[in-house]
């Protein structure tokens, strides 16, 4: 991305688009009772809730009656359908992980290709779904500090290892066909992007026309596996996003607000909910999802930058745009073309003679 003079004035940047992460699937309900919702009326409600208080994205996991994380699609389309008619405006974004909560004395995993792949098919269709790219570990706990998991389940011996250990699933083969399985079916890819290396093969993808629609990403600093929350790591990134992408930022614990104030005033888009972090900046209690979006709320309007709307946030996002052809997503999302001639899967450089 380009940051040119101007780029920290408000009026240069685009309205910001808040995306709330309120299901907790890393948590049990007993973590945070009050605001974890259990029942499918009270997860509709959650949904509204931070809808009113100034999200415009919803990133969706489902609950069973019994509070465990839902593997059931069935579950997502009843979940899925009471919030468009509760809020149609709202932009569905279904986290691609379906669950990755542990069954008893099992490790915490996502589930399998197969079942992935079937997030394609879901009825009513969600605008997005998140997709991993590069298979890589996905240690929930590493830059956590002992605090963070005080008194709450991830604290717990058995669930402390259980996330330590879990890796996401993403062989090329997999997310190659799970993008075109989403494509086809006219929902967006949501491609969460842990480090520079998991970026440059979403650009490769592009230029070898797998995915041909809006370049729109998470930049995923939660360390373990993927960046740590610092700024060197996030201005790496920038310096290979182009222009024409939209990038949010997202960590965990108590890195979720700094980062998202660094993004709110770089022009990016944010991330909260309890999904990511269950406590206020001093863990003297915690804070509700609604709560953190409200923050956020004030924060931007004391940067002077204005909260996206609904039909803001989808034209920014350009959810249901797909492009015909590789030059033109190159172009439209701010990429150099490809090389004239040029073969996009094996790079080769001229030998001495011929340059």
């Amino acid at each position: 991305m380009n940051f040119l003079d101007g780029h920290l004035y408000p009026e240069n940047q685009q309205p910001l688009i808040i995306t709330a992460a309120p299901y907790a699937p890393g948590w049990i309900p007993s973590d945070f009772p009050e605001d974890i919702p259990v029942t499918m009326e009270d997860q509709i409600q959650k949904a509204v809730d931070c809808y009113e208080a100034g999200a415009t994205v919803l990133h969706l996991h489902v609950r069973e009656a019994d509070g465990k994380g839902s593997k059931r699609l069935s579950m997502f389309n009843e979940l899925i359908a009471g919030v468009r008619a509760r809020v149609p405006e709202m932009i569905i974004q279904v986290g691609g992980s379906i669950s990755f909560a542990p069954e008893e004395g099992q490790s915490a995993k996502w589930l399998s290709d197969d079942t992935r792949h079937m997030l394609a098919e879901l009825d009513p269709k969600p605008d997005q779904v998140t997709v991993t790219v590069n298979t890589t570990q996905m240690n929930v706990t590493e830059h956590a500090g002992v605090d963070d998991f005080r008194g709450v389940s991830r604290g717990f011996p058995e669930y402390y290892e259980a996330y330590r250990n879990m890796i996401v699933p993403s062989n090329p083969s997999w997310v190659e066909e799970h993008i075109r399985r989403l494509t086809a079916a006219g929902i967006q890819s949501e491609f969460q992007c842990y480090n520079i290396n998991s970026f440059e093969t979403i650009e490769r993808m592009i230029r070898r026309g797998v995915y041909k629609g809006p370049l729109v990403m998470n930049w995923v600093a939660i360390s373990g596996g993927m960046d740590q929350a610092n700024i060197y790591n996030l201005a790496n990134m920038l310096r290979a996003v182009p222009d024409g992408a939209v990038l949010t930022v997202e960590s965990s614990v108590l890195n979720v607000l700094p980062i998202n104030m660094i993004g709110m005033a770089l022009g990016l888009h944010v991330r909260c909910g309890t999904e990511d972090v269950l406590w206020n900046q001093q863990r003297t209690g915690k804070m509700s999802s609604v709560e953190q979006i409200k923050q956020l709320v004030r924060i931007a309007g004391e940067f002077g930058r204005p909260i996206a709307t609904a039909q803001q946030a989808r034209e920014i996002l350009k959810i249901g745009v797909f492009y015909d052809t590789v030059e033109v997503t190159l172009a439209a999302n701010g990429f150099a073309p490809n090389r004239n001639g040029g073969n996009q899967g094996f790079l080769r450089k001229p030998t001495f003679a011929e340059a």
